[in-house]
């Protein structure tokens, strides 16, 4: 049990150290990409720095609360501190906003009157923005947590990204076409504003406690109506605490005349059915028929 405990702590260790070597390398090359953005006259750079930036407060966070995860849950978290992580995810959003605002408002200045950016330097920075890229998502690529394998995803939109400026960089080597810039900054922004609509919504609806699959509510009711005993349900409220982690509360409702070894088989068999589900949290108050509910509300 105790080398059981000794992997399992080792392993999370490892993919800390993982997170924490892609944070501090996506971090160090979006300074980078900036300061290469205006050296360079590239739109397209700048968008791409943008989207680095992203990926590393992405990062940044998922490391640390992966560090917090592992604290108990305590008098004034008691439900721990996983639920950290949508705010951190709004804050890498409204970030990612502002900085998207800034890269349109630039490219769209450019469509009007554009600039031929520094070819070398964007070559250059694309060569070395494949290369720090691939290493971080090949480093993530070995992790097996469900952080890892998100966060790998991004690293591989980034590694796709610059090769995107890659090409661009050896076409306008050749061509004078500096208006294909500021087009692939606004495709690049327009494919982040996108995800990051998507992500706002996703946590906004996770702050205001929406159900965060409608699918397993019907099948958790479903599950606790065929109970044998059970003559209803009411009350039932399932709710997420990151997006992965799941809280259910429900009040069941069985016969009134119901004995106490009935009553001891009821909580067996809601304790069984409910395991299927991997539910973070559950609380189930059983009430008799004929008892009237405390509670107000749905």
């Amino acid at each position: 049990m105790h080398g059981h405990h000794h992997h399992h702590h080792a392993s999370e260790q490892s993919s800390e150290k993982r997170i924490a070597l892609a944070f501090f390398l996506n971090l160090f090359f979006s300074i980078i990409e900036f300061i290469g953005g205006i050296l360079t006259q590239s739109t397209a750079i700048m968008a791409d720095a943008v989207h680095d930036l992203g990926d590393s407060l992405s990062i940044g966070t998922a490391w640390v609360l992966q560090r917090l995860g592992r604290k108990s849950a305590n008098y004034t978290f008691t439900y721990g501190y996983r639920r950290l992580s949508l705010f951190g995810a709004a804050l890498n959003g409204l970030i990612l906003l502002a900085g998207s605002a800034w890269v349109l408002n630039e490219a769209f200045n450019r469509l009007n009157n554009p600039i031929m950016p520094v070819t070398e330097g964007m070559f250059l920075l694309a060569i070395l923005g494949v290369c720090v890229n691939g290493y971080a998502a090949y480093r993530l690529s070995k992790g097996k947590t469900l952080n890892e394998r998100v966060l790998n995803w991004h690293l591989i939109e980034d590694v796709l990204g610059w090769c995107a400026v890659l090409i661009l960089s050896i076409v306008l080597h050749f061509f004078h076409w500096p208006i294909l810039d500021p087009l692939l900054s606004i495709a690049f922004t327009l494919f982040i504003l996108v995800n990051v609509a998507r992500m706002l919504w996703s946590t906004a609806k996770l702050f205001f406690q929406a159900v965060p699959d409608t699918q397993l509510l019907h099948d958790v009711r479903q599950t606790l109506l065929s109970l044998p005993g059970t003559q209803a349900v009411h009350h039932l409220h399932l709710w997420s605490l990151d997006g992965e982690k799941h809280v259910l509360t429900a009040h069941v409702v069985v016969q009134a005349d119901t004995s106490i070894s009935d009553y001891q088989n009821i909580k067996a068999d809601l304790q069984i059915a409910l395991a299927q589900f991997n539910l973070s949290h559950t609380t189930i108050e059983i009430e008799l028929s004929q008892e009237d509910c405390r509670d107000t509300g749905l």
